[in-house]
C-alpha cells in the first residue's frame, strides 16, 4: 500500500512543474531538507531522488494551499509558520522513524501543510487587511514567487472615511485629539498626520477650506486652555510620504462655557421726605475733641518756643563771658610790661 502510494505522488509530480510556495520561500525550510538529505546514511541514489520528489510535491501542495488563502502571508505569519514546521520536523525524525524514510518523509510534508493552512486561515481572517476604514498598503510576500510587495486594501466603508467624533470640553480645559488606528502601524514608511481646523459646526466639501494647525508624525494633539472661539470641527488627515491621503476623521468640539458669577444685590435705603436737609452736621462732641487737640497743640509749641528761647539766650551769655575774660589777661600783661621799662 506504501508503495502504491508514493507510486501515486510520483505520477502527479511528473506532471506537474516545479513551483515555489510560501514554506518554501523561507530559507530555513530549504536548508531543514537539504541537511536531512545529506545526513541520512545508507540512501541510495534512487533514495535520494524519492525523497527530492516528495519534497518538491510537497512545495506545490503548499502553493495550492496558499491559493486557497489569498496567495500571500506576511512576515510574522511566515515565521510562526516556518518554526513550527522546523520543530515538528526535527521531533518527527527524532521520535517518529518507520521503516520506510520515504513514508516518515510524505507524513512530515503532509503535516506542514496543516501547519501553514493554520496559521494562514488566522492570517487572512485578522492581519490581512485589517482596516476597516480608509486605504491600506500592506507588505506581503507572493506565495508563488516568494517577492514582497504592497498589497492593497479597501475598506467597505466609503473611501479615506473613518468617522466622525463628538468631544465636548469646558473653558479652560483641556481636550485631547488622537485619529490613531491599529491598522496605522502596518503603514510602509513614515507617514504623517495633518490636522487642520474650521470654526463652523457644518462639515465643509473641500479639505482646503480648514484652517491648517499642524503637521506631525504623532497621532495626537492636545488643545490646553479652552476658549469658546475654539469650538469647531477638526479634520485630521493620514498621509504616506507621497503625498497619498491614507484616512480621514473628524472630530466636532464643543466647549461650554464657564458659569458665570451670581450678581450681588445692593440694599437700597428708603427715600428722604421732601424738605429734609441731608447735609451731615457736626456733633458737639467733635467740636470738644477738636478744642482739646488745639489747646493740646497750642501748649506744647509754646513751650517749645520757650525752651528754645532759654538755650539760645544761655549760650549768648556764655560767649560774652569768654570775650571779657580773654580782655581782662591782655591789659594785665601790658602793664607789667611798663613798670618793667
Amino acid at each position: 500500500m506504501a508503495l502504491a502510494f508514493l507510486f501515486g505522488w510520483l505520477l502527479i509530480l511528473s506532471s506537474c512543474p516545479s513551483v515555489r510556495s510560501c514554506l518554501q520561500c523561507d530559507p530555513v525550510v530549504r536548508y531543514v531538507h537539504e541537511d536531512f538529505l545529506s545526513s541520512v546514511k545508507g540512501l541510495t541514489v534512487r533514495d535520494q531522488i524519492e525523497l527530492k520528489q516528495i519534497i518538491e510535491q510537497a512545495y506545490i501542495n503548499y502553493r495550492v494551499t496558499s491559493t486557497s488563502f489569498r496567495g500571500v502571508i506576511d512576515p510574522t505569519t511566515l515565521y510562526r509558520a516556518r518554526t513550527e514546521y522546523q520543530s515538528e520536523f526535527k521531533r518527527h525524525w527524532r521520535e517518529e522513524r518507520t521503516v520506510s524514510v520515504q513514508w516518515d518523509m510524505m507524513n512530515i510534508v503532509e503535516k506542514g501543510k496543516r501547519i501553514l493552512q493554520k496559521h494562514l486561515e488566522i492570517f487572512v481572517a485578522q492581519g490581512l487587511c485589517p482596516n476597516k476604514c480608509g486605504q491600506l498598503y500592506q507588505r506581503v510576500m507572493d506565495c508563488t514567487s516568494c517577492q514582497y510587495g504592497l498589497f492593497k486594501c479597501l475598506s467597505a466603508t466609503p473611501p479615506l472615511d473613518c468617522g466622525e467624533h463628538h468631544l465636548e470640553a469646558h473653558e479652560g480645559q483641556e481636550v485631547v485629539l488622537d485619529c490613531f488606528l491599529p491598522w496605522h502601524a502596518l503603514v510602509i514608511g513614515q507617514p504623517e498626520y495633518h490636522y487642520s481646523w474650521h470654526p463652523e459646526e457644518k462639515k465643509l466639501s473641500h479639505d482646503e477650506e480648514y484652517e491648517v494647525l499642524v503637521v506631525t508624525k504623532e497621532s495626537k494633539i492636545v488643545l490646553n486652555q479652552l476658549t469658546k472661539s475654539e469650538e469647531g470641527t477638526y479634520c485630521c488627515l493620514l498621509q504616506d510620504q507621497k503625498g497619498t491621503v491614507l484616512s480621514h476623521m473628524c472630530f466636532k468640539l464643543k466647549v461650554i462655557p464657564l458659569p458665570s458669577t451670581t450678581p450681588r444685590l445692593i440694599a437700597m435705603l428708603p427715600s428722604l421726605p421732601s424738605g429734609y436737609d441731608a447735609t451731615p452736621r457736626p456733633h458737639k462732641s467733635s467740636f470738644l475733641i477738636i478744642l482739646i487737640l488745639l489747646t493740646v497743640l497750642s501748649i506744647t509749641g509754646s513751650l517749645v518756643i520757650i525752651a528754645y528761647l532759654r538755650v539760645t539766650m544761655k549760650h549768648q551769655k556764655e560767649e560774652k563771658d569768654s570775650r571779657r575774660g580773654g580782655e581782662g589777661e591782655d591789659g594785665e600783661n601790658i602793664e607789667l610790661v611798663n613798670v618793667t621799662e
